[in-house]
């Protein structure tokens, strides 16, 4: 055993002891990989402070960020078991748990921002937050994430070509691998955060992700091309266990599903400054930006969405796409 898994596991009992008995202080323990400069994290700060406000103190939040209690996944366990409260994760780690989540990876499912939205605030999104109650893990808002693009050390991808036998990390998601494979690449699944590491060694020859990650990780300093052909619009999903919420009364329920609300829609606002900014550090920092024909791409990976078989998914695909 290393010394950071010494401290994590020293970190992680300490934490558990702190949110065993609800009764002993009202705390919900959130953890979550994302640095605290990043726009889903100050979505996640806001639900705390409405939280804390609308209980009158009586329900506090203690965040842990960075990945201090491990990966999505990892964390994703110790709400299953109720050792912790609450976690935000990519809808492409959760959909390893609840496979329902794998449609919304479908890469050019989605027209635009717009449609996104439509999708996710309505029925179809209220019912996905559902879906994982049987697993133990309940869903109160999803968080803006952008769209997903390539970048990449050293060549701009203008077209699918560009990608041929390219090394390119993608989460452990079997539809982002399906999606770089349809498109050429290699796909190399990996944790975020040790990616950087794996760019600068050469493990790997770019990624995948929206303009406010690309910056906050720093991976701009190693790769200096991004081609903003917006495959796919993944969310954050904030979630928390049933095993801690059904402790709750009914009305520190609707506090908590009220301030995920009202975190998710001024998430949005955090999400569009910051990729303002993101965009200037990329351009101040020399990185060029390439917007692709987007046609080209969606061709090219019409095979992901074919390869969904089973009823359920096939419906929810359809009832997204007929969405106006």
């Amino acid at each position: 055993m290393n010394m950071y898994q010494y401290i994590r596991i020293v970190v992680l009992f300490l934490v558990c002891i702190s949110c065993t008995d609800h009764k002993k202080g009202g705390v919900l323990t959130l953890a979550h990989g994302l640095p605290v400069s990043h726009p889903v994290h100050k979505g996640i700060v806001a639900f705390k402070k409405t939280l804390e406000e609308k209980s009158g103190g009586t329900l506090k939040v203690d965040i842990y960020p960075d990945g201090q209690l491990g990966s999505e996944r990892e964390v994703l366990e110790l709400l299953q078991i109720g050792s912790i409260a609450m976690t935000k994760v990519s809808t492409a780690t959760m959909s390893n748990f609840v496979p329902e989540y794998k449609v919304l990876g479908i890469p050019y499912l989605f027209r635009d921002k717009e449609h996104f939205f439509k999708a996710l605030e309505g029925d179809i999104g209220k019912e996905l937050l559902e879906e994982g109650t049987g697993y133990w893990l309940k869903g109160l808002c999803f968080y803006d994430a952008g769209s997903r693009s390539f970048y990449t050390k050293e060549k701009q991808i203008q077209t699918p070509e560009d990608l041929n036998s390219m090394k390119i990390r993608v989460m452990n998601d079997p539809v982002a691998v399906k999606m770089v494979n349809a498109l050429g690449g290699s796909p190399t699944p990996m944790s975020f955060g040790e990616l950087y590491t794996a760019l600068q060694q050469g493990v790997v020859d770019g990624a995948e992700n929206n303009a406010p990650s690309f910056v906050t990780s720093r991976h701009f300093e190693i790769c200096k091309y991004y081609t903003l052909d917006s495959h796919t619009y993944v969310p954050d999903l904030l979630l928390i266990s049933t095993k801690f919420l059904n402790r709750l009364t009914k009305e520190e329920k609707k506090w908590i599903e009220e301030s995920a609300v009202i975190s998710a829609q001024l998430q949005k606002e955090y999400w569009e400054e910051s990729v303002k900014e993101s965009y200037d550090i990329l351009k101040k920092a020399g990185v060029e930006i390439f917007i692709p024909d987007k046609e080209l791409f969606s061709e090219k990976s019409k095979s992901v969405i074919s390869s969904f078989k089973e009823p359920n998914e096939i419906a929810l695909i359809q009832r997204i796409l007929e969405i106006e």
